[in-house]
């Protein structure tokens, strides 16, 4: 089994930008895939294919009989599950080192800004439109990135796609050869001249761990579920209460032009009845006075 510490320092990253539900899949993936694949699991199938014999002599017979009952080994499939599952994951990972580096220069064209600002020079402007950019990109004060905006659409995706992967190689391992093994596999094939009975070495312990890596797949697949209800559920939640909190003077970059018109026309015409009514109380008010005297 290969090194798996490059891409458990990369998924490692991950989980300052995850939610409680994307730690708990990354814990699950390291403890009971990667580790167990790589300590019991390997050592399990080590002699998957010399310890495959059949009541044969003729030469080749166990090689094709052995490439009919297992196209794919157990643990290279295995293998190809957590890359596949796990490079949605990165791809999220790639999304949150690009809006790093936008904050990282974002903050060294402020930096310049500023130092022209101390000097004199007028970069409002400019400040202003880092600051949209940087809310736009839901990058904030401190160059912490925020889950929100494109950043969300994609960790959504991503887990879209874990699961789709999940569910394809559940469907694919039973498709092949189920989910458990037996002893004695049937083989008519040639170069072997008839029927003949191969045996397999350990079934009922490669049995225990299909089962194993089974139930880890369907506990990752429901918590992938659990967190893309819940993100989408937070979002909705988020947009909602957005929209309960209307600004009462919403600023002018937020506005098309139709509505900056009718802005000004609503403003004019509010002061200017609010004007009027004012004049009219201050006329009421001085006949008042002018009578009593």
């Amino acid at each position: 089994m290969g090194d798996w510490s490059a891409l458990g320092r990369l998924l490692d990253k991950v989980q300052a930008y995850s939610t409680a539900g994307g730690k708990v899949w990354l814990s699950v993936l390291f403890i009971f895939r990667i580790l167990v694949l790589g300590t019991a699991v390997e050592s399990a199938w080590g002699d998957e294919q010399s310890a495959f014999k059949c009541n044969t002599q003729q030469p080749g017979c166990e090689n094709v009989c052995y490439d009919k009952s297992f196209p794919i080994s157990h643990v290279r499939f295995w293998v190809l599950q957590i890359i596949f599952v796990s490079t949605p994951t990165l791809l999220y990972l790639a999304h949150v080192f690009y809006l790093n580096r936008k904050e990282q220069k974002f903050s060294k064209i402020e930096e310049v800004l500023k130092a022209v600002q101390n000097d004199g020079g007028d970069v409002d402007v400019p400040l202003k439109k880092i600051e949209m950019k940087k809310l736009k990109y839901g990058i904030e004060e401190h160059g912490k990135v925020k889950m929100k905006g494109a950043l969300l659409r994609t960790y959504i995706v991503s887990i879209f796609f874990k699961s789709l992967f999940e569910v394809g190689f559940l469907v694919i391992q039973w498709y092949i050869y189920g989910f458990s093994l037996s002893a004695v596999y049937t083989c008519e094939r040639s170069p072997c001249p008839h029927r003949v009975d191969c045996f397999l070495s350990r079934p009922t312990e490669k049995t225990v761990f299909i089962i194993f890596m089974l139930v880890v797949s369907l506990v990752s697949l429901v918590l992938n579920i659990i967190e893309l209800f819940y993100v989408l559920f937070k979002n909705i939640k988020d947009r909602v209460k957005g929209k309960q909190q209307p600004t009462l003077y919403p600023s002018a970059g937020t506005l098309t032009l139709m509505q900056r018109r009718w802005w000004c026309f609503w403003l004019i015409f509010t002061h200017g009845f609010f004007l009027q009514a004012t004049a009219f109380k201050f006329k009421i008010a001085q006949g008042t006075v002018l009578k009593s005297s």
